[in-house]
């Protein structure tokens, strides 16, 4: 059994047959610490966690963990899957050329995403010219089996489409992607492992204590606005400690601007990670 901190079994789970095996019997367990309020500071956050050891859900906002909002650069979990299963990527080392008429650069642009790049690089950068030619190569039709077959979000697609995940129309609630990263590392997709390893490899943000986190990020504007507004944004993933089962996460966050969420989302998964005794203490 994991250690908790602060948290308070209440309501019963809403998401029925979706939630498949790791769904739990008596409720959903909402984190209750007051502490998490003074760590938001002003900002909004949604967090879901489901725990495959005991089946358990943990939530802080329950009452939005079912707002379906914009996957924005969280769907290169997925994207990055559908590439390498329909084969319009050979492997994670495979070489992208940007064409600069094509994708010409944005102001706001890294040094990294003006270059060249591999899959693995642009996964990890969250390139999105790199993303969004692979998107017009796998194409509607093939998004729309394989986002059924995942049962991700509402599984919208859009032929000759290229940024159905950044400005819509696929959007995917917090438990939703929980509950698609328990399929996922479960072994419930229709995927190949080796494309399952490829990911577990390019998606790992750290390691240490005998855990493994691996996440994606994932933001944009708050309803398509300025650049230099609201911003709001993603951290889904899961977490793999030796000895136990994983936990899967996900974290939607939103704040006054995108310097306000950026960095504030790795610290807070962790935070709440730690308090469903899923992550190490920090000083541990």
């Amino acid at each position: 059994m994991r250690a908790l901190r602060l948290v308070v079994l209440v309501a019963p789970l809403a998401c029925g047959a979706a939630c498949g095996a790791a769904a739990p019997q008596a409720g959903v367990t909402v984190i209750a610490d007051p502490g998490v309020t003074a760590e938001l500071d002003g900002r909004e956050a949604i967090f879901y966690a489901i725990d495959l050891a005991d089946g358990r859900h943990y939530a802080w906002a329950l009452e939005r963990a079912d707002e379906p909002h914009t996957p924005y650069s969280t769907f290169k979990i997925p994207n990055l899957l559908i590439a390498l299963e329909t084969g319009v990527a050979g492997s994670v080392d495979d070489l992208r050329q940007r064409d600069p008429e094509r994708r010409p650069a944005e102001p706001w642009w890294s040094e990294a995403w003006r270059e060249d790049q591999t899959l693995a690089q642009a996964f990890r950068r969250s390139t999105v010219w790199y993303f969004r030619d692979l998107a017009l190569e796998v194409g509607g039709p093939r998004y729309r089996e394989m986002l059924r077959a995942f049962d991700y979000g509402n599984a919208m697609a859009p032929d000759d489409n290229d940024t159905l995940w950044l400005i819509g129309p696929l959007a995917i609630s917090p438990r939703e992607q929980a509950e698609f990263i328990v399929r996922l590392v479960q072994g419930e997709l229709p995927l190949r492992p080796e494309n399952v390893m490829a990911l577990e490899e390019v998606s790992l943000l750290e390691a240490r204590d005998g855990c493994r986190l691996h996440g994606k990020t994932g933001s944009g504007p708050v309803d398509g606005g300025d650049m230099d507004g609201p911003f709001e944004g993603w951290l889904v993933g899961w977490v793999d400690c030796a000895g136990t089962a994983p936990v899967a996460y996900a974290l939607f966050v939103r704040g006054p601007s995108y310097a306000s969420i950026a960095q504030f989302r790795g610290g807070m998964a962790r935070s709440f990670l730690r308090r469903v005794g899923a992550w190490p203490d920090a000083s541990e």
